[in-house]
């Protein structure tokens, strides 16, 4: 089974991060005019469809604020929600339910996003071809932000520029395809080579040369049957650049192993999650 929480030392580091930035330098102020034994009691409430990730974050933002806090949990990171669905409670000191309340939302709306919007292509491909992330995330939230493509049922791209060696137009200014393929062979012998190819030359070179994948940027449907026919099994394809929902279908049908789509993490809207007081 596919883990879909992050790891909870990154899930730790980003709550603090953005819990200083709320409260310093001199805490919540309007939270400060409450009676100290004043309690409170909210439901976390989806006010739409979607599917839900980011409940270590909402988990750990309460912890960070008030470890006294109890919270309870009715779905997890994966599950589908719609209007109504309740997702979960907190409990406890009411001013420190209100410190928190909106750097927990912070997370659980924007890493459902990310899910929902996922599933959506996910859905959209119909199990012809893996769904993948990109690097195109926000700075300091990837593990986050990968681990909500995972709740939605795609899969990770690489994580960081150490995991594999992908040769980009850019690194091409000076070497060959071949080169790269080879000085990354005797360098890091086991570490899998993709290189980005935009025609079909290029994948050609790229084949014989012993690449592991090739990535098919910003090819049409119909260039990536033709490439996928050049490849003929010799490697995996990927295809990439200019991906949305309107084209990922047709490019699912033309027979790639993989379709990364950076709007996973850049361009998620987010899901509306509140938290009901009194619920």
């Amino acid at each position: 089974m596919t883990p879909v929480h992050p790891p909870i030392q990154a899930v730790q580091d980003a709550v603090r991060r953005a819990i200083e930035e709320d409260v310093l330098p001199m805490g919540d102020l309007t939270a400060a005019l409450l009676d100290d034994d004043e309690r409170g009691r909210g439901a976390f409430v989806s006010r739409a469809e979607g599917v839900l990730a980011g409940r270590l974050c909402a988990d750990e933002a309460f912890r960070q604020v008030d470890p006294s806090l109890l919270v309870t949990w009715q779905l997890d990171d994966g599950d589908a929600v719609s209007p109504g669905s309740v997702i979960g409670w907190v409990e406890g000191r009411l001013a420190s339910i209100l410190t928190a309340e909106r750097t927990a939302l912070n997370f659980l709306c924007h890493l459902s996003g990310v899910a929902t919007l996922t599933a959506t292509y996910v859905a959209s491909v119909a199990g012809r071809a893996t769904v993948l992330d990109t690097r195109k995330t926000t700075p300091g939230l990837r593990a986050l932000e990968k681990a909500a493509v995972r709740a939605g049922g795609g899969s990770n791209h690489r994580g960081s520029l150490s995991e594999f060696v992908l040769v980009k137009d850019n690194h091409l200014t000076g070497m060959s395809i071949t080169d790269a393929v080879e000085r990354a062979r005797d360098a890091w012998p086991a570490r899998t080579v993709e290189v980005e190819c935009d025609r079909i030359e290029q994948v050609k070179e790229a084949v014989a040369a012993g690449a592991d994948m090739v990535l098919l940027d910003n090819m049409d449907a119909e260039d990536v049957v033709e490439c996928v026919k050049a490849v003929d099994g010799e490697c995996y394809v990927e295809v990439s650049g200019g991906v949305n929902l309107e084209t990922v279908a047709a490019l699912a049908q033309a027979g790639p192993d993989f379709i990364s789509v950076g709007a996973l993490t850049h361009s998620a809207p987010v899901l509306d999650i509140g938290l009901d007081l009194g619920a």
